[in-house]
């Protein structure tokens, strides 16, 4: 018999949310090989159709208008005028919902996004439910669309953001800053010299990942371009996740390049990578930003899309552990300026990891997996 049955809710397949479920998954695994896990994807699970066409509009919205999503992110007033919307939604989801929870039985629900953690939320408001339902937050900013009664317990990613939660409602006794949760192996040591060889990089030259979320977002091209313009030896490993077209346009100009490149699509190898880089060029995407943290890596951030990814930036920033770049074309700069001062990219590093918290994972596996107070009593009350 299973020792506990765990409920992982994300939204979206190539995503931090899915990052996030699958990080818990593998820690709780870990801990106690006997825990059985469901991972679903919710919105996909409940609405297939509706999934397809909403994740399309949202990547439409994000590439083409990003100041719309910038106004609809986290606004008060649009929060208010789809409450009635969601509601519906949520009932026509919750005989489904049921079905699945009758079958599986779980003992907690983990949502790592704030479309699941409703529909839940929603559920046991519907059928008096006390299953505990735990929300973890996979950013550095938390929008309205997260506040909910019934949710059991939030997971921050740091205290700043636990002092939002409490100033938006919600109780402290419900809140604990245990981190962004992301893959256990980011924690294991590697050999740096055998992954530089392996890669065909050079042991002494400034290496500087570059990376737009799993999708290949950002300006990318620009990025390598404005690096051609640097006067020293520099190698550079570039992500391009799922876009298979900017790997394309790269490879046909990696041989025009006077930089070494080491160019991947999808990678799984990423906490590889970090550890042989000297900074990252990245989106500053909520598991992205935890990964680089533990990781002790530098971050410059160019262009974040606006909601999450500029309050994200605008966190890394203040605590000196991310440098923004508005320009693409002004990213040489900013490279040539940090690999000139040494001292600078050693303080960045050092804020890595003094803010960092490179045991989130674990640690949100134990609160599901250990017997506390806290949630057993919160289960039995349904509050």
């Amino acid at each position: 018999m299973p020792s506990k049955r765990v409920i992982l809710m994300y939204i979206s397949e190539v995503s931090g949310h899915h990052s996030a479920t699958i990080a818990i998954e593998k820690a709780l695994k870990i801990l106690e090989p006997h825990t059985e896990t469901l991972n679903i994807n919710a919105f996909s699970y409940t609405n297939p159709i509706s999934e397809k066409i909403i994740n399309r509009l949202y990547m439409g919205v994000i590439k083409r208008t990003p100041q719309l999503w910038d106004y609809l992110y986290d606004n008060p007033k649009v929060v208010k005028k789809i409450k009635n919307i969601k509601e519906t939604v949520h009932k026509y989801n919750s005989p489904k919902l049921k079905e699945l929870f009758d079958g599986f039985k779980p003992d907690a629900v983990v949502c790592t996004q704030a479309f699941p953690c409703g529909m839940v939320a929603d559920y046991k408001k519907t059928y008096s439910s006390s299953l505990p339902l735990v929300a973890v937050l996979t950013d550095y900013i938390p929008h309205s669309y997260w506040i909910y009664d019934t949710v059991n317990y939030y997971i921050t990613p740091s205290e700043e953001v636990s002092l939002r939660l409490v100033k938006k409602g919600v109780a402290a006794d419900k809140i604990q800053s245990l981190g962004i949760p992301f893959d256990p192996k980011f924690n294991k040591p590697l050999k740096r010299e055998e992954i530089i060889q392996s890669l065909g990089l050079k042991a002494n030259v400034p290496t500087i990942l570059i990376m737009g979320g799993g999708q290949g977002l950002g300006p990318i091209k620009s990025i390598v371009g404005s690096l051609e313009k640097i006067n020293l030896d520099l190698q550079e490993i570039i992500v391009t996740g799922t876009n298979k077209k900017l790997f394309n346009s790269l490879k046909k100009k990696n041989k025009e390049c006077k930089k070494t490149i080491r160019l991947f699509g999808y990678a799984d190898n990423i906490e590889e990578l970090m550890s042989v880089s000297d900074a990252i060029i990245t989106k500053p995407g909520g598991i992205t930003s935890a990964e680089a943290l533990t990781k002790r890596l530098p971050m410059i951030i160019v262009r974040p899309i606006p909601g999450q990814e500029a309050n994200n930036t605008r966190y890394l920033t203040e605590k000196e552990a991310a440098i923004k770049v508005d320009k693409p074309g002004d990213i040489n700069l900013t490279i040539e300026e940090l690999l000139a001062q040494p001292a600078k990219l050693n303080r960045l590093r050092e804020t890595c990891g003094r803010i960092a918290k490179p045991n989130a994972s674990f640690d949100i596996a134990k609160l599901l997996l250990e017997p506390r107070p806290g949630l057993a009593t919160l289960a039995k009350t349904g509050s």
